[in-house]
C-alpha cells in the first residue's frame, strides 16, 4: 500500500510532462503539415547539377581508392 505514495506522484509528473510536450509541439507548429513527409516519397527529387568542384572531389576519391588498392596488392 505504501507504493501508491510513490506511484501517484510519478504518474502525475509523467502526465504533466506529456501535456507540456503536447502544447509545446502545437505551439512550435509541429503538427501543421502532417502529410508532407508521406507525399514526398511520391515525387522525384530534382536532378542535382554537377559542379566542377564535385567532379574534382570524385576524381580525387577515385585516385585515393586506386592508390589504396595498388598498395594492398603488393
Amino acid at each position: 500500500m505504501s507504493i501508491i505514495y510513490i506511484l501517484i506522484p510519478i504518474a502525475i509528473l509523467l502526465t504533466s510532462l506529456g501535456i507540456y510536450l503536447f502544447f509545446w509541439a502545437v505551439k512550435t507548429e509541429q503538427f501543421e503539415d502532417l502529410e508532407k513527409q508521406g507525399m514526398s516519397i511520391l515525387f522525384d527529387d530534382e536532378p542535382q547539377v554537377k559542379t566542377i568542384e564535385t567532379e574534382l572531389e570524385l576524381k580525387k576519391e577515385e585516385e585515393i581508392q586506386s592508390d589504396k588498392n595498388s598498395t594492398d596488392n603488393k
